[in-house]
């Protein structure tokens, strides 16, 4: 049996894979070419092109890198019935949840603020709120949105999870369904985006959500760009009530040269890497997930086709 690494990132990344894979599958017959297709029954994937595991007559399982599958959703050649599991790594919801409370601390604090006075040369303390006078929403409580969450609570901030489904996280304030979100946005002093890119998120954030949110609130974008109707976004910060977007992921990536938000006071832009995927604890996810599997053991994080995550 063969298990077939299918990665579109570039080259040295792609070599970076290849070494930690081997090093946590000793033994196994990792191919990067579906030239023997049909001794193939474990895909490895990140971001794999369309059509990439088509012809696999033996395929069993589908194995993600990535903790979003989206775009291997949308492939229309993705074969059926075979199921996928998604990357759920300990150390990325760590990572995701230190990005999110940094944004979090930044926004709060008005430390945005204070880098646009650094560089007018202005002096110009403001007053501060304490973390408890601080209501932060945090939509999506998968395994990111749970671990953030509670990193974000025990800073001492009042947190509201929402999430489409009821969902429990035990000390925290949680919400579900369409109905619930709109008052939810409406409390929220900093609003945090950790949800799955669904046919039912696409666009969510667009001038109506916006504009239930409170004045003077702060947007933190750490999930998927496509949630966000962009030229919507730049209006709520330029009228209101948006007062900064801490935006992670976009539209088009890498962000265009040129794009409005490269300059904009009121946007701070990180390039797509508030958890990155390690491959040194990746590996060993990967492996556990394919011992499990050779073994007849129910996998974790199957992704629901149907809902898309």
């Amino acid at each position: 049996m063969s298990l077939l690494l299918a990665c579109d990132v570039g080259a040295d990344e792609a070599a970076t894979w290849r070494a930690a894979l081997a090093a946590a599958l000793p033994g196994e017959n990792l191919v990067e070419t579906s030239d023997a297709a049909d001794d193939i029954e474990v895909a490895i994937v990140a971001n794999p092109r369309p059509g990439a595991l088509a012809g696999l007559p033996r395929l069993r399982l589908i194995q993600s890198l990535w903790a979003g599958v989206d775009r291997l959703l949308a492939d229309p050649t993705l074969p059926a019935g075979v199921p996928i599991v998604r990357m759920v790594d300990p150390a990325m919801n760590v990572a995701m949840a230190e990005t999110a409370l940094w944004a979090v601390l930044a926004l709060h604090r008005g430390f945005f603020r204070y880098a646009r006075l650094q560089r007018e040369g202005r002096w110009a303390p403001h007053g501060q709120r304490r973390a408890d006078e601080m209501v932060v929403a945090v939509l999506g409580l998968g395994q990111m949105g749970r671990c953030t969450a509670l990193r974000l609570s025990a800073q001492g901030y009042r947190v509201l999870g929402w999430s489409a489904r009821p969902t429990a996280v035990e000390g925290i304030e949680t919400h579900a369904g369409a109905a619930a979100l709109d008052a939810l946005l409406a409390r929220a002093d900093i609003v945090l985006d950790l949800l799955p890119l669904t046919p039912a998120t696409r666009g969510l954030f667009d001038a109506t959500r916006f504009a239930r949110m409170k004045p003077g609130a702060g947007f933190v974008n750490l999930a998927r760009g496509a949630h966000v109707v962009e030229a919507d976004l730049l209006a709520a910060l330029d009228a209101g009530p948006l007062r900064h977007a801490v935006l992670d992921v976009f539209q088009t990536e890498p962000l265009p040269a040129g794009h409005a938000f490269w300059s904009h006071p009121r946007v701070t832009v990180l390039p797509h890497a508030a958890a990155q995927t390690d491959p040194r604890s990746a590996a060993g996810v990967v492996a556990a997930n394919l011992y499990a599997w050779r073994a007849g053991r129910p996998l974790a994080h199957v992704v629901d086709r149907a809902r898309g995550y």
